[in-house]
């Protein structure tokens, strides 16, 4: 059949154009519209971006009550973009009576402790810590020991009698009360005056000055009841001992365990009566380093402390008898001289004593009261027994190297003296280290024997170790306590009046002076201030300033176990000093 032309030309038209009309159809009737931001099966397709993170800055903030910070959120979404979120998000804290956060991210801080700030949109979170710190002052104030020594030995000191338990603690308690009405804050104690020992203990017997019998138990311990009574008055203990000496008098009937029955063949006879032990004998070193340790481990005390005795003061024909461990120790090999020898037979107990406290608590102080005189002519003019050359004994190496926190020298001539200038021995001592101390030991028992010895005496002596604080002249020890407890001639009243007024802690200890405490937990109603802290053992004491005219002043200072004082109308400033004597940095606070 023919078809005109004009339909035939209509006909193709047609049959090019359907498919595409039919193609476009069906695009506008499919259900995946290239505008669903949904679909990620086109790549033509749009994809919404996902929010993926939020930052909060500042990460972290530290803050003093009553102190804002603006904290602003910004938020990243997965295609890597980012803006800032702040007003969108929803701000909340986890602990609102520390920090308080509000709608603009805006954070109060309320009260001392920790706060996380969360800005969260949707499912999405970020967040800040917010730590709200006590407002802190820098304080500090002059250290200085103030010690007098306690002999026990013959009862010097103490005890007076061997008759009463009862009357002995009375006697402790009166001796640390004097000490403490007069402004001394450290009493050292011999506890081992001859092997033997005034605390219970398992190493060597009880000593016979406390019963008449060595070895019998008193009923008490004597160094755990003068440690109670001593902190609970802000008085450091320091545990003396005489580590050689092994008895005063020969005539004494030791009882089991005494030194000179454990190593018999180590044990001289000397002079009139004394017994010796042999500091070459290792067995001997060993036992006097566990007998200082056993006291370090069970016993709270402040410090260990030896004097001027190691190798004995000569006595006439008596010749030292360690040649057989002198030609042991050549026939091993050794090169040393017989002096030499001696002398590092003392340094190295000293030393491991030394690094052994220092390891176990580094807070322990180790310090040693030698003779006066290191060598005749050290300084210049001054004359003398060398008791390097005699007693075997080189404080200055002690010193130097490090072994001992301190020397206090025993400087038992006045300031007129010709051969053995105390001025110019205190001033040789203090200069021998810039990181260590010097504590003069003073005569203080010559008081009144002759025109020298005045209590002008004794206050020209402290002033001068005070003159020298920058050489490290750090203090006194006064040999012995009895002056004290009777304050003859006004003595004491002159200490505590011109020098002691003022409280003072000891000068921080070497070997903990880094470890910095934690400033104390401060809580204040009314007038009354409670203290705490995250570390209550190892808190010696709170130290109190006073804001006198912009200027922190030392108040008291208080035993760590007393919890609670009243403070009158004015700012001040709470310390907490570390059982080594470092001091934090001090709360302020303002009474109204």
């Amino acid at each position: 059949m023919n078809m005109p032309r004009k339909n035939l030309w209509i006909l193709l038209c047609l049959t090019l154009l359907l498919p595409v009309a039919c193609d476009d159809a069906s695009s506008k009737n499919n259900g995946n519209n290239a505008n669903n931001v949904n679909n990620t099966s086109n790549t033509n397709n749009i994809v919404n971006p996902q929010l993926v993170r939020i930052d909060v800055s500042p990460s972290t903030a530290t803050l003093n009550p009553g102190d804002t910070v603006q904290l602003a959120a910004t938020g990243t979404w997965d295609d890597d973009s980012t803006r800032e979120v702040t007003g969108e998000v929803t701000w909340t804290t986890d602990a609102t009576a520390i920090a308080t956060v509000d709608a603009s991210g805006l954070v109060t801080a309320v009260a001392v402790g920790g706060s996380t700030v969360t800005a969260a949109m949707g499912d999405v979170t970020g967040q800040a810590t917010i730590t709200v710190e006590p407002v802190l002052a820098d304080v500090a104030h002059e250290r200085e020991f103030r010690a007098a020594w306690v002999a026990t030995v013959w009862g010097i000191n103490f005890p007076s009698s061997t008759s009463s338990m009862t009357a002995q603690q009375a006697e402790l308690v009166d001796i640390l009360d004097a000490l403490a009405a007069h402004g001394f804050n450290a009493v050292v104690f011999q506890v081992r005056p001859e092997g033997d020992a005034l605390y219970a203990s398992t190493l060597e017997p009880w000593s016979r000055f406390l019963t008449g019998t060595m070895g019998q138990d008193p009923g008490y311990d004597p160094l755990d009841f003068l440690i109670t009574e001593a902190h609970a008055r802000n008085i450091e203990v320091h545990a003396w001992l005489n580590p050689y000496r092994a008895l005063v008098s020969r005539t004494t009937t030791t009882a089991a365990g005494h030194v000179s029955r454990r190593f018999p063949e180590y044990a001289y006879p000397w002079g009139d009566s004394l017994l010796w032990m042999d500091p070459g004998a290792v067995v001997v070193r060993d036992h006097i380093i566990s007998v200082v340790m056993d006291i370090v481990d069970r016993y709270d005390v402040d410090g260990i402390h030896f004097d001027d005795y190691f190798y004995p003061w000569p006595a006439t024909g008596y010749t030292f008898p360690d040649a057989p461990l002198y030609q042991a120790y050549t026939a091993g090999g050794g090169s040393m001289s017989l002096a030499d020898w001696r002398r590092n037979n003392v340094d190295e107990m000293i030393r491991i004593i030394g690094e052994d406290i220092a390891a176990v608590k580094p807070h322990v102080r180790f310090g040693i009261g030698p003779f006066g005189i290191w060598k005749a002519g050290e300084p210049a003019g001054v004359t003398g027994t060398s008791q390097y050359d005699v007693l075997y004994s080189d404080p200055k190496k002690w010193i130097q190297e490090g072994y001992v926190d301190y020397i206090a020298p025993q400087l038992y001539w006045p300031t007129t003296s010709s051969g053995q200038p105390y001025e110019p021995l205190l001033t040789w001592w203090a200069g021998l280290s810039s990181e260590r101390y010097i504590f003069a030991g003073n005569a203080l028992y010559q008081l009144g024997s002759s025109g020298s010895w005045t209590v002008d005496e004794f206050r020209q002596e402290v002033q001068i170790g005070r003159d020298l604080r920058a050489s490290g002249s750090m203090g006194n020890i006064f040999y012995h306590v009895d002056n004290i407890l009777t304050d003859k001639s006004g003595v004491a009243s002159m200490l505590s009046d011109e020098f002691y007024h003022t409280a003072a802690l000891t000068p921080p200890v070497v070997a903990a002076r880094d470890e910095v405490p934690a400033w104390p937990q401060v809580t204040v109603v009314g007038t009354t201030v409670t203290l705490a802290h995250l570390e209550p053992a190892a808190v010696r004491a709170w130290v109190v300033y006073a804001d006198v005219g912009g200027v922190w002043v030392l108040d008291r200072i208080v035993p760590a176990a007393e919890t609670e004082l009243t403070l009158a109308a004015g700012t001040w400033a709470v310390s907490a000093a570390s059982l080594g004597n470092v001091e934090s940095r001090g709360v302020v606070v303002t009474i109204e």
